[in-house]
């Protein structure tokens, strides 16, 4: 693979054991994400960085009639991804493929082109070309799709002090909050006729976007 499977990879070597466990403190609106993806019945529902599985195991308990997909480029996550699904018992209902986000093909991975779902989570902040996965996430949006994103926000209302010390602390793990990501959304949502929304809740800890297809 890639020199960003490489990297993450060796990032998540030993981190992907103690990932969840450690993570559930400061990735703050992936539960709320879930809660509101409201999938119609049978909903296709793809996860672009789904690193361990967490979520997509919430969201096949939370839907029960939806099938499942993630990609992730990091072999090493995928192992913890499909060994935690097999343990929920969801085998059946998540397919797990490595890809890169920025350049995939669901058809080929997946053997299917829309969905009616699809999830970013924390995912942006830690890949440099994070524009051109909003791009591609957005090309396989099925009709009345939507595309659900959180991630690291701007911390406008936070206290300087702990905006500064989280945006340092983030970068020793190669994640760099996009502060970029709300106009890039709004001209993502011009460019292909899509409804945007999205709030920064947390006083700006976090940021949450919904892009839908009218």
């Amino acid at each position: 693979m890639s020199d960003a499977a490489s990297l993450m990879d060796r990032m998540y070597r030993w981190q992907r054991h103690i990932y969840d466990a450690s993570r559930k403190f400061y990735l703050l609106g992936r539960d709320g994400l879930i809660a509101d993806l409201a999938p119609p019945p049978g909903a296709h529902i793809l996860e672009v960085g789904c690193g361990t599985g967490r979520n997509l195991i919430a969201i096949a308990r939370a839907y029960p009639t939806a099938r499942c997909y993630g990609l992730d480029v990091s072999a090493e996550m995928l192992a913890t991804a499909e060994n935690a699904v097999a343990r929920a018992g969801f085998s059946e209902r998540i397919v797990l493929r490595q890809a890169d986000a920025t350049a995939f093909d669901p058809l080929v991975l997946f053997g299917r082109d829309g969905f009616d779902r699809i999830v970013i989570s924390y995912a942006l902040s830690m890949i440099p070309p994070w524009r051109a996965v909003l791009d591609q996430a957005t090309r396989h949006l099925a009709a009345r799709g939507s595309l659900h994103i959180v991630d690291f926000g701007d911390g406008s209302d936070l206290p300087t002090w702990f905006r500064a010390a989280l945006t340092g602390w983030l970068g020793w793990f190669h994640v760099e909050p996009r502060v970029q990501l709300p106009a890039r959304l709004a001209e993502v949502a011009t460019a292909r006729n899509l409804v945007l929304s999205h709030a920064t809740p947390f006083r700006g800890y976090a940021v949450y976007a919904v892009l839908r297809r009218p």
